[in-house]
This record gives C-alpha cells, sequence and structure tokens, in this order.
C-alpha cells in the first residue's frame, strides 16, 4: 500500500513546480490553478457580501484598464485577472487567490497619478503571480492536500477549509518577505507596463507619511506590511537594477478619475 502511495506522491511532486516570479522563477506548489481559481471565486463571494463595490463604470474601467496593462507584462498567465474598486474610504488593497484583485477607493484618494495605481496593482498581481496564498494554505494543509491530488481528488474534502483559511489570509496580511517579494515584482511589472516604477516609491513615502498617526482606516495595512521606511530603501535598489525613471507618471490622466471619487 505505501508504494502505491509514495509513486502518486512522487509524481505529484515532479509535475508541481510552478512559475512564481521573473527570470523563469518556479517554486514547488502542489494546488492546482483550477482549484485556485475556484478557491478564490469563493472568498470572493465574501469579500463582495461585506464589502461594497464601487457604483461608478469609468472608475472601474479605468482601474481594470490599468491593471489588464501590468498583468499582461507579468510572468503568470494561466489565470485570468480582475481589478475592482471597492466603495470604502480604507487604505488598503489586496490580492485574492486566482487573480481576483481588488482596491479601496480611500487608497485611490492619496493617489496622484497613474503610475501610483500601478505600481499598487502590480504588488497585488505580484502577490498572485507569487502564489503568496497558495503556499501558505499548502503548508497549512500540506500533507492532505499531496493525498487528495496524488489520489485524484481536486481537493474536494479539504476545499471549503481552505477557502475559510484564505479568506484569513486575506486579512492578516502576507508576511513581510512576502510584501517585499511583491514590491519588487510590482516595481518590474509597473516599469514593463510603460509607467514610471518610482511611483511605487511616491506611495511607499505616502504611507511612511501616515505611520505617525495612523487612522482607522490604515490601522490594517500597517500592522501586515513592513514599515515604509524599509519599503523605500528596498524598492530604490530594485528600480536601480530595472530601470525605467525617464518613463511617465501621467499625472493628468488619473486626476480625471480622482475628481470622480467622493
Amino acid at each position: 500500500m505505501k508504494k502505491l502511495i509514495i509513486l502518486p506522491l512522487l509524481l505529484v511532486l515532479l509535475v508541481s513546480c510552478v512559475t512564481t516570479g521573473p527570470g523563469g522563477k518556479k517554486s514547488l506548489v502542489v494546488i492546482p490553478t483550477e482549484s485556485e481559481v475556484e478557491i478564490g471565486k469563493e472568498v470572493i463571494k465574501d469579500v463582495e457580501s461585506k464589502e461594497r463595490v464601487l457604483n461608478d463604470p469609468q472608475v472601474q474601467n479605468y482601474v481594470s484598464n490599468v491593471g489588464r496593462r501590468v498583468a499582461n507584462v507579468c510572468d503568470r498567465k494561466d489565470v485570468k485577472y480582475s481589478f475592482k474598486v471597492l466603495d470604502s474610504n480604507e487604505i488598503n488593497a489586496f490580492a485574492c487567490p486566482g487573480g481576483f484583485i481588488y482596491i479601496y477607493k480611500g487608497l485611490m484618494k492619496q493617489m496622484d497619478n497613474e503610475a501610483q495605481l500601478a505600481a499598487v496593482l502590480g504588488h497585488e498581481v505580484g502577490h498572485v503571480v507569487a502564489r503568496h496564498s497558495m503556499k501558505r494554505l499548502q503548508a497549512a494543509y500540506g500533507y492532505s492536500i499531496l493525498m487528495e491530488v496524488a489520489l485524484g481528488d481536486k481537493l474536494g474534502q479539504t476545499a471549503q477549509q481552505m477557502v475559510n483559511a484564505a479568506a484569513g489570509l486575506i486579512l492578516l496580511g502576507y508576511g513581510r518577505d512576502n510584501e517585499y517579494e511583491a514590491d519588487d515584482y510590482g516595481i518590474l511589472y509597473t516599469k514593463k507596463a510603460g509607467y514610471n516604477p518610482k511611483g511605487m516609491i511616491q506611495i511607499f513615502e505616502k504611507f511612511k507619511q501616515m505611520e505617525g498617526r495612523p487612522p482607522s482606516t490604515f490601522e490594517k495595512l500597517l500592522s501586515s506590511h513592513p514599515p515604509a521606511g524599509d519599503r523605500i530603501k528596498n524598492g530604490n535598489k530594485e528600480i536601480k537594477k530595472v530601470g525605467g525613471t525617464n518613463l511617465p507618471f501621467k499625472e493628468s490622466e488619473y486626476a480625471v478619475i480622482k475628481a470622480k471619487l467622493n
């Protein structure tokens, strides 16, 4: 019996090294993409039952178009990315499993240009590319996931537990190492999408100004992300590697959208 189990487990391990970053970076992720997307669909049902999606087609289309520009140059193409604005003054953004990305109106109101928006969306795309949520889920459910995949069950018995866990992970954040990695990916994707990657540094500088007296709308992001000063240092190092500081910020395009945010 052990041999019958070990063989499919070895096969799962052999075929489960997937792209999780630029330069052909790969990691062992045994949760199939289709299962990740299904988990993500359940998570967004929970999100949209608790949060109100902004009822402004012009703003939603604008954010979707910027998001697609970033997603089109990222290193993961096996999911269909979606981008939505939530009608709340909370200062945050987050990525759900499977490429479902949300940004709060409150964060957009702090921005001055399209490059800053692209950088934030690029950071969230980076989480999806790196499969941060899936890595944390398989760390928690590793053996049972391996067994179910090896025996041909696409996570049926474990699925609801994983949905609940994934929703919790989003609220808790991904951990500081994951955040730095998503920053690096976001800077690269911002530049590749044709925006000045300094937009990311501008966002961090805004966060730094808020750290001294964080409003309640900023507390969740502050608790789950590295200090802004450290992110500025790390971000500037990454920008030296990727370049792109001659690219546009697109202030006038963003000003039109910002004027619509109440």
